[in-house]
């Protein structure tokens, strides 16, 4: 069915009304996953995030080029001997998008607001857990002071807000109104729940106007509807393909394709025992899966390579570590004796070691004498999970496990999930080149307060030896020994299986060539969609109008070539190489989070 929607030829491009002088350039994104929130203190979802990213500027940004750290809100910094002190210079000039001046107190509220506001810390709490205070000592100097040397003060990925607009609200949870005051290169004038959210270029963008006049991401149920959309030329961008839609696009001359390297992490996620950041146990998970040994059992079960092969039609990387391998300087893979291999003869043996005896059935006793029935969440109308599910369901089997597959919305996983009532589910993360917050989540600090609020839990994981490797990384300084710290944290998840990763899937987009020119990739043979900035969305160029940018040292255009498209060739052969990670503390990482069931209108399966 997928080949049949996605064969035929693509039709007037959206972009076909910008022919005219006085029609506005826009550029139509489809888009597969609802919006969580677009309150910037809130949002934690890749969509969420993809489009605040655009509205709203940070002190730091990753270059488009190979992800190294550029000054942007920030144009210098400076810190003190003993690292405690960090000391930013506000590029002047740099006005909201409602034309009010942009000063050091802006970010100044913003932090300050996290810090003293619990329900602000929702998205990003981890960054400012160690401050002492931070103050802006003039209009242009921001001053934050650290509890203690923290690693990733040039990787505070954390949208600043206009003191003039958020300081008037009472409830800084809410959502916001529109249109919504921002200094990034566009801002949200227009947002309908599971329709639409519409952008406009910022007039007062400081590194100027985008050649695009708006950006509408619109929603579809399914990517076979986005496909079909894409053809008939409703939209003009798509990420997040099927490998049976790429394959079958290829042939199509008006599309051109983008296979890359993906920075996401697919995983099962399992309950070990859900328990506010008090400890007071939450949910109705089994609790035999508090027992290291079933979930080991269970990671060993789980082939990764019939995934990737099956599921995956092989545009992704088999399992490792929790870090992907994009981001090879803290990428990490079991060795040695570490190595649990998949193996469901030496699974069944360990169980039975660890005296979980079968019943008549064939069906596993706890140690209680009740059946091992488990569920696994599933995300409804999710290929990966539709496709993936009845193989896990088959493994677990084979061990003695029953499995349930329980598909829902993705409201109903997420409320169940951050309420602790469920055993499995799959989930995954859009991960970071620094590997900070996607780390955090696993730490017992991160699980949420009694009213589901003030933390983003993956697997409500708690545990003192990775808490302790945890905060030893966050305030290492030297490279090398953070990675070694980080991958000792790696191990240990692996080691205690609170989730088993299922592979690394590649990002795969097509656009329009009728409409668009092309967009800047990042890093240089990257992603379109999801960066970890807006220089695809920023530097979109409509037909005719090339070169596509190419955005060289603090952001500048270098581009002088007549090669105007970025975005992969036709016959799909960049699969997307990610360039080696700048060493150091000046990594910017990406948000990433669970949903708190209060704090969100919707969720999906993939996180910031």
């Amino acid at each position: 069915m997928a080949s049949a929607l996605v064969t035929g030829p693509v039709a007037a491009p959206a972009g076909a009304e910008a022919a005219g002088a006085q029609s506005p350039k826009i550029l139509r994104i489809g888009v597969t996953q609802e919006v969580d929130s677009l309150n910037p203190f809130i949002s934690i979802t890749r969509t969420g995030t993809d489009i605040l990213r655009a509205n709203f500027d940070y002190l730091t940004v990753y270059s488009q080029q190979d992800y190294s750290v550029e000054p942007s809100l920030a144009e210098s910094w400076t810190t003190s001997d003993d690292k405690l002190t960090w000391t930013f210079k506000i590029r002047k000039g740099v006005k909201w998008s409602d034309g009010q001046p942009l000063t050091a107190k802006d970010p100044a509220f913003t932090f300050n607001k996290m810090l003293s506001d619990e329900t602000a810390r929702t998205a990003n709490g981890s960054y400012v857990a160690q401050f002492e205070s931070v103050k802006a000592t003039d209009d242009y100097t921001l001053v934050i002071k650290t509890k203690v040397p923290q690693s990733t003060m040039l990787a505070l990925d954390v949208p600043i807000v206009p003191e003039h607009v958020w300081s008037k609200v009472a409830d800084i949870g809410a959502e916001p109104q529109f249109p919504m005051v921002g200094s990034g290169p566009f801002y949200v004038t227009d947002f309908k729940e599971a329709q639409f959210t519409k952008m406009k270029a910022n007039p007062h963008y400081w590194r100027g106007k985008a050649k695009i006049d708006e950006l509408h991401f619109i929603y579809y149920r399914n990517s076979d509807a986005a496909v079909t959309a894409l053809q008939s030329g409703q939209i003009d961008l798509v990420n997040r393909l099927t490998p049976t839609q790429f394959d079958a696009l290829q042939g199509n001359s008006d599309v051109a394709l983008n296979n890359a390297q993906n920075r996401r992490f697919n995983e099962i996620v399992i309950n070990p025992g859900a328990a506010t950041n008090d400890g007071t146990p939450i949910g109705n998970g089994n609790p035999a899966l508090k027992d290291v040994k079933l979930r080991q059992a269970i990671a060993q079960a789980i082939d990764s390579k019939t995934l990737v092969d099956k599921v995956w039609g092989g545009y992704a990387t088999e399992a490792a570590g929790y870090i992907p391998p994009a981001f090879k300087d803290y990428a990490w893979k079991p060795q040695g004796d570490e190595v649990r291999k998949f193996d469901l003869a030496a699974a069944n043996k360990a169980l039975d070691a660890a005296g979980y005896k079968k019943g008549p059935d064939g069906i596993r006793l706890d140690k209680q004498g009740q059946p091992l029935n488990l569920r696994l969440l599933a995300h409804a109308e999710n290929v990966v999970d539709e496709n993936a599910g009845p193989f896990i369901k088959g493994w677990l089997k084979d061990i003695g496990l029953n499995i349930t597959i329980q598909p829902v919305s993705d409201t109903q996983i997420n409320e169940a999930t951050t309420r602790g009532e469920f055993d499995l589910a799959f989930s995954g993360w859009n991960a970071n080149p620094d590997p900070d917050y996607v780390l955090s989540l696993q730490t017992c600090a991160n699980r949420p307060n009694a009213e589901g609020k003030g933390g983003t839990p993956d697997s409500f994981f708690c545990d003192k030896t990775y808490d302790d490797l945890y905060k030893k990384q966050l305030s290492e300084l030297d490279p090398a020994k953070r990675q070694d710290i980080v991958k000792q944290m790696q191990a240990r998840l692996y080691d205690q299986a609170p989730l088993v990763i299922l592979g690394y899937d590649n990002a795969l987009e097509a656009y329009n060539k009728k409409a668009f020119e092309g967009f800047p990739l990042q890093p240089a043979k990257g992603v379109i969609m999801n960066q970890q900035g807006y220089w695809g969305y920023y530097g979109a160029t409509p037909a005719g109008e090339g070169p596509v940018p190419v955005f060289g040292k603090n952001g500048e255009n270098t581009a002088t070539g007549a090669d105007t498209s970025q975005a992969a060739s036709e016959d799909s052969s960049n699969t997307g190489l990610i360039l080696g990670i700048i060493g150091a503390v000046v990594l910017v990482l990406l948000v990433g989070g669970f949903f708190v069931v209060r704090s969100r209108r919707r969720t999906a399966d993939e996180r910031e």
